[in-house]
């Protein structure tokens, strides 16, 4: 894990080393308490609790999201620069794993910096905490899949656009999985267990399911996972290219 984290470091102080870290911070704080305090009416809400606040993650990581993982690889394909990060003394995975974390825990910063939200409702009510604390975990996790969607997708392209648009798609398809519409369309001509299949893959489901304060195992083994396969299908798109 030495390598990993090595990696991981250097990635996360290219992040912060330029200032798109810090506007990517900024858009997601300022769109977060946008949709929460404008669009989910919190206040008139009446309630003391976060549903409104979390309702709308799965949006906003639809579009921030690809927008931080499209560079992960592409830019990396598209400078050359990933022929010089393959003669290091580090092994593919390693450094898939290590891109991929460093992206993941910033997000987590930015997650984590949106506690005044947090504060705010305890200081006007008497939510459920525990609720909220598995709320955020739920939120990571998501994040998590996102990104390895991304991470993927970037992998494929030297184009940071064509990533993100890819990206887009594929975390579209996550997260509407299980609306009515879809699971009609899949009936029209794939069998019942294909359909129960495909939406059992969407991201808010399980998401949904964690912020109501429902730690399932099953939930967590979906969004692990995904991590899981994304990664590995990722290496397998390096390996490829690098022969190429």
């Amino acid at each position: 894990m030495k390598q990993v984290l090595t990696v991981t470091k250097r990635e996360l102080g290219g992040y912060f080393a330029t200032p798109v870290a810090y506007v990517f911070i900024v858009i997601f704080l300022l769109l977060s308490g946008l949709m929460t305090f404008q669009l989910g009416r919190f206040y008139e809400s009446g309630q003391a609790d976060l549903r409104g606040f979390f309702f709308w993650h799965p949006w906003l990581y639809l579009f921030l999201i690809p927008a931080i993982s499209m560079r992960l690889w592409a830019e990396e394909r598209r400078s050359g620069t990933i022929e010089l990060l393959m003669t290091l003394p580090v092994t593919m995975w390693q450094v898939i794993l290590g891109k991929f974390l460093a992206a993941w825990f910033f997000t987590g910063v930015a997650l984590a910096l949106t506690f005044p939200t947090w504060i705010t409702v305890n200081l006007l009510g008497d939510p459920d905490n525990g609720t909220i604390l598995a709320s955020y975990l739920g939120s990571f996790l998501m994040a998590g899949g996102f990104l390895a969607i991304g991470s993927f997708t970037s992998a494929l392209t030297k184009n940071q656009v064509i990533a993100f648009v890819i990206t887009v798609v594929l975390c579209l398809f996550f997260l509407l999985a299980d609306i009515p519409g879809v699971a009609e369309f899949f009936n029209s001509f794939a069998p019942g267990a294909l359909v129960d299949t495909i939406t059992s893959f969407s991201f808010t489901a399980h998401f949904r399911g964690i912020s109501r304060g429902l730690i399932d195992a099953r939930d967590l083994v979906f969004f692990g996972s995904l991590i899981v396969v994304f990664l590995f299908v990722n290496t397998l798109v390096l390996e490829a290219k690098k022969a190429d």
